[in-house]
């Protein structure tokens, strides 16, 4: 692992698997996960994964400029695919690689300031989402609140130490509270 990436401990693994968990269950989607970028690597890694490939991909590395999360990674701008097949951005070897080939793809950049931390995507979400809001939108909005939990372990653990990423007890109920405010925003949301 290169010297700038953080490794994250189980709390704050655990927070962004919460993240993936809900962005699933939003969407109803088949997976969800979160790519962070190794900006000295200049890699995505899987990070959390819910849904298809949750038991093997985490930790697997990829080149930051492959596929639609590479896109996004390196615009910082959010994508709906809803024909995989039609898309040029689509790496299908990329895919099959993962044993999980989707047919269409959510994607947001997990951004704090101008940095792009790294990607929230959602795999093959159901037709309609539970709420009023456009689904690139509600992406979007859960994409900020997530990278800015995630920005809480980055602050406390800057890049460049070789100390483990983690939150003491207040930035884990910074963190914890981040996703349960978003997740109580979409309970109330109008259908």
């Amino acid at each position: 692992m290169s010297e700038n990436y953080p490794e994250l401990d189980p709390l704050s693994a655990g927070l962004l698997q919460s993240v993936v968990d809900v962005a699933r269950a939003i969407f109803g989607a088949a997976a969800s996960s979160v790519f962070l970028l190794d900006e000295d690597a200049d890699e995505l890694v899987f990070q959390s994964v819910s849904g298809e490939g949750e038991g093997e991909l985490v930790g697997r590395r990829f080149p930051a400029s492959a596929g639609i999360a590479g896109w996004v990674a390196s615009t910082g701008e959010a994508m709906v695919v809803n024909d995989l097949q039609q898309d040029a951005a689509f790496d299908r070897g990329l895919a099959e690689s993962t044993r999980y080939v989707p047919r269409s793809l959510m994607a947001a950049p997990l951004v704090h300031g101008e940095r792009v931390l790294g990607v929230l995507e959602v795999l093959d979400p159901a037709p309609q989402s539970r709420s009023s809001l456009n689904e690139l939108e509600l992406l979007s909005m859960f994409a900020r609140q997530a990278a800015a939990a995630l920005r809480v372990v980055m602050d406390r653990h800057p890049p460049g130490g070789r100390t483990r990423a983690g939150l003491d007890v207040d930035g884990r109920a910074t963190a914890l509270h981040l996703v349960q405010s978003l997740q109580r925003l979409l309970e109330t949301a109008p259908a």
